[in-house]
Formats: C-alpha cells, sequence, structure tokens
C-alpha cells in the first residue's frame, strides 16, 4: 500500500453534517491538567457537537471534577472514569462509580489486578455494562497477548483508542494492521481522530486547511472494523496543539473514506 495522497481538508461542514448528532467520544477536561470543561464547551460551541465523552486523564483517579462537569450540563456529557491501579478492590471501585454515572473505565493493555483474576477489571466492565476505553500503542493493541484479553472478555465492549496508536506509521504498517485484526473480535470497537495525529504538519501552511501525504489508515480501519464500529474523538485540548479542534473535526467530515450514505452519520 502507497505512502499516501494529499488532502486538503473543508473547515466548513459538508453533505449536511450540522444536521447530524455529532458526538466527541474522546476529550478531556481538568482543573490539575488540562483545560476546565469551559474551554471544551466553547469549542463544541463552535462546532455544532452536541455531546461528549470525558475521558479521564492519566494519573488522574480523583473523578469528581468529571462527575461535576457532568452534573453541571446534565445532557452533555458522560464520564469515562480511571481506577486506581494501587486500590484494593478495584471491582468494586468500579462498580460503585457505574453507580454515581460513569459510563465507561479506562485501562491499558496490561492492565491487570494483582490479586484474584487478573481480567477481574476488564471482566466487570462487562457485567456492569459499560465500555472499557483503551489506551496503548499499535504494537501493544496488535500483540497476541492483548488480542487474547479480548477474546478472553468476549461480554466486555473494548474501544482502542487513538487509531489503535497507529500515530505517525510508515509503509508497510505491519504494526497498525496487526492492530487492526482486533476487528475480527465483534467486542472490539476504534475510535478516529483528527488527521494531525496520523500525518505531518505541513512545512509551510497556506491559507486553508490542509495536510499532504496522509497515510491510507483511516481507509484501513473503515476496511478492518466498518463504519458503525468507528467513532471520532477530538482529543481535545492535546488536538488543540495538533490542528485545532475544527479541523481535527472537519479532516473526518470530508475523509473519502466515510462516503457511505450513512457511514459518516456512523462515525460522528
Amino acid at each position: 500500500m502507497g505512502r499516501g495522497r494529499s488532502f486538503a481538508g473543508e473547515t466548513v461542514p459538508v453533505r449536511g453534517v450540522t444536521l447530524m448528532r455529532i458526538i466527541d467520544t474522546h476529550c478531556h477536561a481538568g482543573l490539575n491538567w488540562f483545560q476546565p470543561v469551559e474551554t471544551l464547551l466553547g469549542e463544541m460551541e463552535r462546532n455544532r457537537v452536541r455531546e461528549a465523552v470525558l475521558i479521564q486523564h492519566r494519573g488522574t483517579f480523583d473523578n469528581d471534577y468529571l462527575f461535576k462537569c457532568a452534573g453541571r450540563f446534565p445532557g452533555r456529557f458522560k464520564v469515562v472514569v480511571l481506577v486506581d491501579p494501587e486500590g484494593s478492590d478495584q471491582p468494586g471501585t468500579l462498580e460503585a462509580l457505574v453507580g454515581r454515572g460513569a459510563a465507561g473505565v479506562r485501562l491499558f493493555p496490561g492492565s491487570r489486578l494483582k490479586e484474584g483474576d487478573p481480567l477481574g477489571l476488564w471482566r466487570k466492565a462487562g457485567e456492569l455494562g459499560v465500555p472499557v476505553s483503551c489506551l496503548g500503542d499499535a504494537e501493544q493493541l496488535g500483540s497476541q497477548a492483548f488480542k487474547e484479553l479480548v477474546d478472553a472478555c468476549p461480554d466486555t465492549t473494548i474501544v482502542v483508542e487513538h487509531l489503535a496508536g497507529a500515530g505517525h506509521a510508515e509503509p508497510p504498517y505491519e504494526l497498525f494492521t496487526s492492530a487492526l485484526e482486533l476487528a475480527e473480535r465483534p467486542n472490539a470497537y476504534i475510535k478516529v481522530p483528527g488527521l494531525g495525529e496520523i500525518a505531518q504538519r505541513p512545512d509551510r501552511l497556506g491559507t486553508g486547511f490542509r495536510f499532504d501525504d496522509v497515510p491510507p489508515l483511516f481507509e484501513m480501519a473503515r476496511e478492518a472494523f466498518g463504519a458503525q464500529r468507528m467513532m471520532w474523538g477530538s482529543d481535545f485540548p492535546p488536538s488543540a496543539g495538533r490542528e485545532g479542534y475544527q479541523n481535527a473535526l472537519g479532516g473526518v467530515q470530508s475523509h473519502p473514506a466515510f462516503t457511505g450514505d450513512d457511514d459518516l452519520e456512523w462515525v460522528l
């Protein structure tokens, strides 16, 4: 498969997407790191994003702020929590957090309980009916060990973040291709980021939004997972240091990988 192609994204809504219910499935807010939720809300309002999933950022195991955000703005946010890996009863903690309204839990490919069932937290998420949002790189997510984990937890929905950790992958995309084998598991899903996560910023910027030499990673993911198991996530506010919120959305809205009648609606 070739290196890629030139891509000039639209910075305006296309194909009627302003009428869609757009959900940002991966963004962050905080007082100890990143930005307060009001900054995110401003971006959502400007770009007609109706709802968002607040993903707890690494190293923060007090989820109170995210719950407060969801409470202050009813109907706008769902919360995906982190559970302290040093906690004595992590499954019990997750159950309590779900009782408070948590819609999911963030785990890592190597997340294991030190006592009892090593995969107890992954299985607990399935038992509670909440998905796991999983952060890892393509090597971790494409490993046989992680595929066996997904197989061992068939009742748990596992959503791999950041296009399965593809990053700025280079041909022949061996690690990414291996990670895409997760699509063979019906409980696996994938998040689609802005183009800034997979394409290099141009040396010279014009007056409009543009990336050159975009690798065909969206197309590869679409072929493996299908649009119905893909979902857009801005990764705000880190995406502000790449192409910016509007372009992180616009790059997906305009991408030729999602040309089917319902593809874009599913992804967004």
